[in-house]
């Protein structure tokens, strides 16, 4: 077709040829632009429901600062302004799109966007870029230092992600040409193009957003779970042991968050304030010896509910040790006679169960006494068992030796032995019985004695004073003589049943 002479009906056809190239070039560009605004509205629809994920994923972290502020405020403080920076960014290309086709009476009239003119206009001058491509691409460089500055300490990955994804440097095309970064994307390109570019750079936008958000919840999350975060916690079976026994328990992985806050605590029907580092602190009085329960809820508030928390435990009160424990092997002795005083305990047991004769409780906790007047045995064992906290019976038993009150003093006007005073002293004297050294307090009541008095026969009287037979003895008397008091009859006050052994004698020595 191109060399020699043609013939007029070639050079129609010649034409013909040229038109239906041409026209079939009009109808391949046609359905291009097409292509491109049907793209356009799948990533505008895609935009609008990835903006309503990510205003949804803002929304619950609100909500978790509601519920948990100090873990979750830093993580909010972030998504905020990661928000803020993308919301600005894409209102920014919004607004200029609105731009581009705001000359265009039906917005779904892709072919007829087909002219570059507006654009390029609006972008370029003198072939560079206008003050208007310098404001775009500041836009962009403007978005991304900002989400890269964010996620920069936490997440450099994400952030060289962010910066080679919206990278503006100079690019060089197929033919080798270096071209700057606004001509290469958007100079003599049809105006359904570039918008439909200016909408995925939207899009890429807005799934960062939302990528970010969640690989920085996630982070959040692995943080929390980390191993580093946990301690080991050995929770023995029982809270008190005793010698010769297993230790049993478990070694359990417990994770305080210091972040923690709970909404009401209760222990033993009592609230709690006193949190500290995602712990709740207990300082309550132990309570008595023996085991004692710990019962309680924890409350948490998680979404728009109250989530409770059971707490149940216990453990072991025993005695505080304030003395030391000495025993004098040969002093195991009750006395008949008197109420012998008993504490019975065992360490570690609250209630204890002791049998022996004469043994009866006291009223207080451990508190006995003992009475074994009338036993003829010259020892009493005293069985002693208790239920331990794990349920286990503990016993024991020990042996006292079995006493008589030890003999009476006599005395006179309360003075024993040899008693010198004068003559009219002793008319008026009271006769009396102790007993020294003795560990009780025993208050003897005298019935009647005998008096001697030198070359005189003996006087008996009854009572605990000289009748008028003793004092007309005593009278016959002389100076210097010793007068002996002797076999003084006493009782015990409260207990005349019990018979004490023989008093000793008083002397007394006349002084006149």
């Amino acid at each position: 077709m191109a060399g020699g002479k043609q013939t007029p009906r070639q050079k129609m056809i010649n034409l013909m040829y040229l038109v239906f190239i041409a026209m079939m070039a009009l109808n391949m560009s046609k359905e291009v632009l097409t292509a491109f605004g049907l793209t356009n509205e799948k990533l505008t629809q895609n935009n609008q429901t990835t903006t309503q994920r990510n205003d949804a994923f803002m929304a619950n972290l609100a909500a978790k600062v509601d519920e948990q502020p100090e873990k979750y405020r830093p993580l909010m403080n972030k998504a905020n302004q990661i928000d803020s920076i993308t919301q600005n960014f894409t209102d920014y290309i919004e607004d200029l799109k609105n731009m581009l086709l705001v000359n265009f009476d039906d917005p779904r009239n892709y072919q007829a966007m087909d002219r570059s003119s507006d654009l390029d206009e609006y972008f370029f001058q003198s072939g560079k870029p206008s003050s208007n491509g310098q404001e775009f691409i500041a836009a962009i460089e403007s978005y991304r230092e900002g989400v890269a500055a964010i996620l920069e300490e936490d997440d450099p990955q994400a952030a060289a992600q962010i910066r080679q994804e919206f990278n503006t440097e100079a690019v060089t095309d197929s033919e080798g040409v270096t071209k700057n970064w606004l001509s290469y994307h958007f100079e003599g390109y049809p105006i359904i193009a570039s918008v439909t570019k200016l909408t995925q750079m939207q899009s890429d936008a807005k799934n960062n957003q939302g990528e970010i958000l969640t690989t920085m919840l996630s982070g959040q999350l692995q943080s929390e779970v980390s191993l580093t975060n946990y301690t080991a916690i050995v929770i023995p079976e029982k809270t008190a042991f005793f010698s010769g026994e297993n230790f049993k328990g478990r070694v359990m992985l417990g994770r305080v968050d210091p972040t923690l806050n709970f909404e009401n605590v209760v222990i033993n029907g009592q609230e709690i304030e006193s949190t500290e580092a995602g712990q709740v602190v207990l300082d309550f009085p132990a309570g008595n010896v023996g085991e004692q329960k710990i019962e309680g809820v924890m409350e948490f508030k998680e979404g728009d509910s109250i989530v409770p928390i059971r707490i149940e435990s216990s453990y072991a009160v025993i005695p505080k040790p304030n003395s030391a424990v000495i025993s004098a092997d040969k002093m195991n002795v009750v006395y008949r006679g008197v109420d012998n005083p008993m504490t019975i305990s065992i360490p570690g047991v609250g209630n204890v169960t002791a049998n022996a004769p004469g043994l009866r409780p006291a009223g207080g906790a451990g508190q006995y006494v003992m009475n074994v007047t009338s036993l003829q045995a010259r020892e009493v064992t005293i069985n002693v068992s208790g239920n331990l906290p794990g349920g286990e019976t503990v016993s024991d038993s020990k042996t006292f030796r079995i006493k008589d009150i030890p003999q009476p003093v006599g005395t006179v006007r309360g003075e024993a032995g040899t008693v010198r005073m004068q003559r009219q002293n002793l008319e008026i004297s009271t006769i009396g019985a102790t007993l020294p050294d003795f560990d009780f307090d025993l208050n003897l009541r005298i019935t009647g004695f005998k008096m001697k008095v030198p070359g005189q026969p003996t006087v008996q009287v009854r009572g605990q004073q000289l009748d008028n037979a003793a004092k007309a003895a005593l009278r016959r008397a002389g100076r210097g003589e010793a007068i002996q008091i002797f076999d003084i009859e006493a009782q015990l006050a409260g207990n005349s049943s019990y018979k004490l052994k023989s008093v000793s004698p008083v002397m007394v020595e006349l002084t006149n």
